[in-house]
C-alpha cells in the first residue's frame, strides 16, 4: 500500500514538474480572437525572405498591388509584418571577381526601395529601432548576409557589410567555403578554421548575428563554441519531422537553446514533409533536364540562365505536386518548442527563396493563418509574441551587448 501511494506520488510531481507545451487546444472561433488579439500589438519578424534577387533583376517595385512574388508591401501589411530580413545572397556559382560588386549592388537596391517607400518602410539595424519604427506604424527592413563566401576571405569585407547594415552572416551557403563546411559539401574544414573563429570573432566584435543555417553538422558545434554572443538558424526547420541535412537535429536544437539562440523555421515544403520531399527527389531528373535545356538555350544567344528563371522552372514542375498544408510548419514550432524551449524559436521563412511553400501558407500575407493554428493549438499571447517575434529581439539586444562589452574591454 506504501508503495503504491508513493507511485501515486511520484506521477502527481512528475505532472506538476513537468514541462507542458501548452495549454489546451481551443476551438476555431476562440482560436481566431487570440489570433486577432495578438496581431494588433506583436511585432511579427521574419528573419529570411529572398526578394532583393527581383528588385535587382527584374526591376520589381515592392508597393505592386499585383506583384506575383511573395513578398510586397501590400502583403506584409495583410500579414501583420512589423520586420523583415532581406536576404543578400550571391550564388556560390558567381564569378569571383564580381562577386562583392553583386552583394553590394543587391543592398543598393533594397536601400532603394526603402527610400522610396519612406513612408512605410523604414531601414533598421538594431532591435531598437526596429521598436521604433513599429511604433511608428512602419515596417522594419534589415538585411542579412547568404554565404560566407561573400566576404572573399577578407574581415575588411565583413566590417565594410556592417556598416551598409547587415545584421547577421550565414557562414557558408550551398558549397563548402575556405574556412567552413556547408551542409551540402564534404567536409574539408571539420568545424571551423582558424580563420572561421576569427570570422566569427569578429561577428561578435561588431554586433553581427552569427547563422548556422546551410551549414554542416561540425561547423555548428563549431561555431557555437566560437561565439560569445546567441547563434540563430534564420530558415531552419526540425530534422525529426523532415531528415533533411539542412534541418536541425534535437541535439542541435538542445545546444542552440542552452546557447541562447534560436531556430526560425523554415516554410520550404521539402524541409517540412517528408512525402513532399520525396516526390520532389522523384522529380529531380525531370527538374535537372529542363534547367539544362534552358542553360543551352541561353548559352547559344551567349548568356547564363539566371537563377530567377531556373527557380521559375522548378517550380513549374513542383506546383504538381501538393504541397502539405500548413499544419506542418506549426507540427514544426511544435516540436523545437519541445525540444528547447517556447524562448528558442521563430520563423524564416524562405519567402521568394523557395519553390513551394504550404498550403495557406504561400505568401507572406498568409502568416496570420499559422497564427490562428498556434493559437488553436493553445499557445499563450505571451508564446505567441516571443514565436512571432520576441524572441528575435532578445537575441539581437544580447548580440548588440556583447559588442559592447567585446569594444570597452579594448
Amino acid at each position: 500500500m506504501v508503495v503504491r501511494r508513493r507511485a501515486v506520488f511520484l506521477v502527481l510531481l512528475l505532472l506538476l514538474v513537468a514541462p507542458q507545451l501548452h495549454a489546451a487546444e481551443r476551438s476555431r472561433a476562440e482560436a481566431e480572437k487570440v489570433a486577432a488579439r495578438v496581431l494588433e500589438h506583436a511585432i511579427v519578424i521574419d528573419t529570411h525572405e529572398d526578394t532583393p534577387q527581383m528588385l535587382l533583376d527584374n526591376g520589381y517595385d515592392l508597393a505592386d498591388p499585383a506583384s506575383p512574388y511573395m513578398v510586397s508591401i501590400p502583403k506584409l501589411r495583410q500579414g501583420h509584418v512589423g520586420g523583415a530580413f532581406f536576404s543578400i545572397w550571391v550564388d556560390v556559382k558567381w564569378p569571383r571577381a564580381t562577386l562583392i560588386q553583386r552583394a553590394l549592388d543587391l543592398i543598393d537596391a533594397v536601400d532603394e526601395q526603402v527610400a522610396r517607400h519612406s513612408d512605410t518602410l523604414g531601414f533598421a539595424t538594431t532591435a531598437d529601432d526596429i521598436e521604433r519604427l513599429h511604433r511608428e506604424g512602419k515596417i522594419a527592413i534589415l538585411m542579412g548576409l547568404e554565404g560566407g563566401h561573400i566576404i572573399r576571405d577578407d574581415l575588411r569585407v565583413l566590417d565594410t557589410y556592417y556598416r551598409l547594415g547587415v545584421r547577421y552572416m550565414t557562414l557558408t551557403h550551398t558549397a563548402n567555403t575556405d574556412w567552413a563546411d556547408s551542409s551540402a559539401g564534404k567536409p574539408q574544414a571539420n568545424g571551423l578554421t582558424d580563420f572561421g573563429r576569427q570570422v566569427v570573432a569578429q561577428m561578435n566584435r561588431l554586433g553581427m548575428m552569427v547563422d548556422i543555417s546551410h551549414v554542416s553538422d561540425q561547423t555548428f558545434y563549431a561555431a557555437l563554441a566560437a561565439s560569445k554572443a546567441p547563434v540563430i538558424a534564420s530558415h531552419s526547420s526540425c530534422r525529426a519531422l523532415s531528415n533533411q541535412k539542412r534541418n536541425m537535429s534535437d541535439d542541435m536544437i538542445r545546444a542552440l537553446a542552452k546557447n541562447g539562440g534560436i531556430i526560425q523555421i523554415n516554410f520550404f515544403s521539402a524541409f517540412l514533409d517528408p512525402d513532399y520531399a520525396a516526390a520532389l527527389k522523384k522529380a529531380g531528373p525531370q527538374i535537372d533536364a529542363a534547367v539544362a535545356a534552358a542553360r543551352k538555350a541561353y548559352a547559344r544567344k551567349g548568356r547564363q540562365l539566371p537563377w530567377r528563371e531556373e527557380q521559375r522552372i522548378g517550380m513549374k514542375i513542383a506546383a504538381g505536386i501538393p504541397a502539405p498544408p500548413l499544419e506542418r510548419v506549426a507540427d514544426h514550432i511544435d516540436h523545437a518548442v519541445q525540444v528547447g524551449g517556447v524562448d528558442h524559436v521563430g520563423i524564416g521563412s524562405d519567402f521568394d527563396g523557395i519553390e513551394s511553400a504550404p498550403q495557406g501558407l504561400e505568401d507572406v500575407s498568409k502568416i496570420p493563418n499559422l497564427v490562428v493554428e498556434l493559437a488553436r493549438r493553445g499557445y499563450s499571447d505571451e508564446d505567441l509574441e516571443k514565436i512571432l517575434g520576441g524572441n528575435l529581439l532578445r537575441v539581437m539586444r544580447q548580440v548588440e551587448e556583447v559588442s559592447r562589452q567585446i569594444r570597452n574591454e579594448k
